[in-house]
């Protein structure tokens, strides 16, 4: 079972959706509260399993409306995805994947896992 990691920083706090293998699957923005994260936590929770995912790496892709999980490439080449919300605030961030088919294993993974993360406290 996968679990969000709260972790303090100089400014906030941020999250990490970890899988159950401990593998890092997406990161959150900094929360300047605590109700805040909290709320970002809800969120993907609720629009990851709803999200459609919109392939900005195809020339002439569909768009779809928010919530919705976007997958681009990055400057360096590498595929990666976020997860918008309904109001197309992006709520989780994934990390870089050499291939496209990593990239949406870990699409996957967030509907998988982040329903029933538990939360746990700061590393």
């Amino acid at each position: 079972m996968g679990k969000f990691v709260v972790k303090k920083t100089n400014t906030g706090e941020t999250f990490r959706l970890v899988a159950g293998n401990g593998e890092v699957i997406g990161v959150s923005e900094v929360y300047s509260s605590h109700s805040g994260l909290t709320n970002g936590i809800e969120s993907v929770r609720k629009n990851a399993v709803v999200a459609e995912v919109e392939d900005q790496t195809v020339e002439g892709y569909e768009q779809v409306k928010n919530p919705k999980f976007e997958i681009y490439t990055d400057k360096a080449g590498e595929f990666r995805f976020r997860l918008k919300a309904g109001n197309g605030e992006t709520i989780l961030a994934s990390e870089g994947y050499s291939q496209k088919a990593g990239c949406k294993n870990g699409i996957e993974s967030v509907r998988k896992n982040a329903p029933d993360a538990e939360v746990t406290d700061y590393e």
